[in-house]
């Protein structure tokens, strides 16, 4: 008979598969990665992730609702260190994807059909959405327009030059940070009429 666990202890054990999973689903996609593969990674039997997930689906689902919830705490945290430079998300995006680039592929490169089977991810997913248009919504210039267009477009922008560099197609001098620093400004000028 298998031990009572503590509440710790299954967040603890709960958190070393999350961490296995986003390298494992990041480097060779869900569909490559088994419960097996999982365990043998982490030094237990195979049986042993099922006592803490239904299934991998389950662990694909804490792995990316994980990623997302990481992702809006730093966007989060910007936001309460400056709002004024907050209301268009830029350098604290790229430098997160960039300095996690597994997270942000599952993110983002992963298809889960099943997502809205999983709270949790929604729940993140819905939070990290809300942080590229928060600032936005208190910022005058935009007064009266399609914030979630504008967001969404700010998104894009950002979005293309990290998955270009994650996919090894740019070579320097360009990178992610010098597309994205060379489009942001020019994209807040032309939605707000104002200089960057």
């Amino acid at each position: 008979m298998p031990k009572t666990l503590s509440e710790q202890e299954i967040a603890d054990f709960r958190d070393r598969v999350c961490d296995v999973g986003e390298r494992l689903f990041a480097e060779h996609g869900p569909d490559a990665v088994t419960i097996r593969e999982l365990a043998s990674e982490m030094g237990v039997s195979a049986m042993t992730p099922y006592r803490y997930f239904k299934d991998k689906d389950a662990i694909l689902a804490a792995v990316r609702a994980r990623a997302f919830d990481r992702f809006a705490q730093a966007m989060e945290a910007a936001d309460a260190t400056d709002p004024s430079q907050y209301a268009y998300p830029g350098e604290v995006y790229v430098e997160w994807a960039l300095s996690h680039p597994h997270a942000y592929k599952l993110m983002f490169d992963v298809n889960q059909p099943t997502y809205h089977q999983h709270p949790n991810l929604l729940k993140a997913m819905d939070r990290a959405r809300a942080t590229m248009s928060g600032g936005m919504r208190n910022e005058p210039a935009l007064a009266g327009k399609d914030i979630e267009l504008i967001a969404h477009v700010f998104w894009a922008t950002m979005h293309g030059p990290i998955m270009l560099e994650l996919a090894g197609l740019l070579r320097p001098p360009l990178d992610a940070r010098k597309l994205a620093g060379a489009a942001l400004p020019r994209l807040i000028e032309g939605m707000t009429g104002k200089k960057a």
